[in-house]
């Protein structure tokens, strides 16, 4: 049963490894496309870079419909197929504003699986191992940053002033092997109780999870009494549901404000202007994928032993040291392997904290009810401050027009701030959530009906 449920959740997470490599494979096209359509810096910006994370907004915002309409199992198989037409429209684009369609497509998948594949996973696995199993998502998802870096590395030269073209385009193969093996998992027994299928299928998905029939049988109920409540709980925004939507805001801001995407996004570019060349800067942003995927498959690990709440302190305290130290080395002119050592640091503290952390803790703190609303709400704040902030990038580092183009170090100096809010949050308010059923965390985050 528990090889059954790692399958599913497996599979499942992978939506994961494409939202990594959509996402970041950008980064080894940005300067060869500013090149060939000679774009400024504002429509490089809004059409090239950042087209894709507003279709990830899209996404996120409105993922939770077919989420919770047609299921987490058929959205997830449109969300493979959306990255497929991305991948291949993508390569092939002849003007820059064909381009930024097929990459708004791309986005759409990429937001809309940050909230069908976490929800998904959630209500399959216990307890006990919610944590590991819902990051293993994050862990695909980093994967996929790490092979999107060595990808652009390899294809670099194979097409001459083309390369971008397959660094796009590649993606359409897993894609596609994706969209065919989401096929083979069950549906959500949360979902299928949702939708009055609990005899057809609920109860057999649960019988597969929980050790006894017993068991099976006591979840259903709890489901089902969860999702008797009055109907004016299906609505998220509400007086009731507050706190849990303070805390899904307050996590996707954070992890946005920490810089992580203007670093990965831009690694490349980053890494040429503190002195290497370009095909080195590109090999280095490989290590950065590799440091990524390591401390990720660490904070899978620990998420479960040490819990949610102790592994965003401790990546926050990374975080602050790493910030200040990349400042530093800007503000120093300090050698680029010092920056490339603080930058892993940096990067490894993401992994550890908030990137083992946010998609499993915003899956788990909405009710039943309002699931895939909530987790709508909370990606979609990550998502519209990852775009707000690849956005502006290029008029703060631009290397002819940017704002702060010899100042780099106030970015960094900012971001650190920013992780000492998040300290202070992480240690004071953020609530502990491993080890507590989806339903007994219902109970202790949202207050009864008056």
């Amino acid at each position: 049963m528990k090889n059954k449920i790692f399958l599913w959740s497996i599979t499942v997470a992978l939506a994961g490894f494409l939202f990594g490599f959509d996402t970041i494979v950008i980064s080894g096209a940005d300067k060869p496309i500013q090149q060939l359509w000679n774009t400024t810096p504002l429509f490089h910006g809004t059409f090239i870079m950042s087209m894709a994370l507003w279709g990830t907004v899209a996404g996120a915002l409105f993922g939770g419909i077919p989420t919770k309409i047609i299921g987490r199992k058929r959205t997830l198989f449109w969300i493979g197929v959306l990255f497929f037409i991305s991948a291949v429209g993508s390569g092939l684009a002849q003007d820059p504003y064909t381009f930024s369609i097929f990459r708004f497509i791309g986005g759409i998948g990429v937001g809309a699986s940050s909230v069908a594949a976490p929800i998904y996973i959630s209500e399959i696995t216990a307890p006990e191992n919610r944590g590991r199993l819902g990051a293993m998502y994050q862990f695909c998802l980093v994967f996929g940053i790490l092979v999107a870096f060595v990808s652009n590395w390899l294809l670099e030269g194979v097409g001459g002033a083309n390369d971008w073209r397959w660094m796009l385009g590649i993606e359409a193969v897993p894609a596609i092997a994706y969209t065919l093996m989401v096929l083979t998992v069950p549906n959500s027994p949360r979902w299928l109780v949702l939708q009055k299928r609990d005899d057809e299928g609920g109860l057999k998905v649960l019988r597969e999870i929980y050790p006894s029939e017993e068991i099976a049988q006591q979840k259903l109920l709890e489901i089902k009494a969860d999702l008797a409540l009055p109907k004016s709980s299906d609505n998220l925004f509400q007086s009731k549901y507050k706190k849990v939507l303070w805390l899904g805001f307050l996590i996707a801001f954070f992890n946005q404000l920490s810089g992580i995407n203007f670093v990965l996004y831009y690694a490349p570019r980053i890494l040429e202007q503190a002195g290497l060349g370009s095909t080195d800067s590109l090999f280095n942003a490989i290590a950065i994928g590799i440091v990524n995927l390591v401390f990720t498959l660490i904070g899978v690990r620990l998420i479960d032993k040490l819990g949610r709440r102790q592994l965003i302190i401790i990546g926050s305290i990374g975080y602050i040291v790493s910030l200040v130290m990349v400042g530093l080395c800007f503000q120093l002119s300090l050698s680029p392997m010092v920056l490339i050592t603080f930058i892993c640091l940096f990067v490894a503290s993401h992994a550890i904290g908030q990137g083992a952390v946010i998609w499993v803790f915003i899956s788990e703190i909405f009710p039943n009810r309002v699931r895939s609303y909530g987790q709508s709400w909370g990606t979609s704040t990550h998502w519209i401050f990852a775009a707000t902030i690849t956005l502006i990038t290029p008029f703060f580092i631009d290397q002819n027009e940017g704002i702060f183009k010899n100042n780099l170090e106030v970015i960094y100096y900012f971001f650190a701030g920013m992780m000492v809010l998040q300290l202070l949050w992480a240690k004071f308010s953020m609530p502990e959530t491993k080890g507590i059923s989806l339903e007994a965390l219902e109970r202790q985050l949202v207050p009864d009906d008056e």
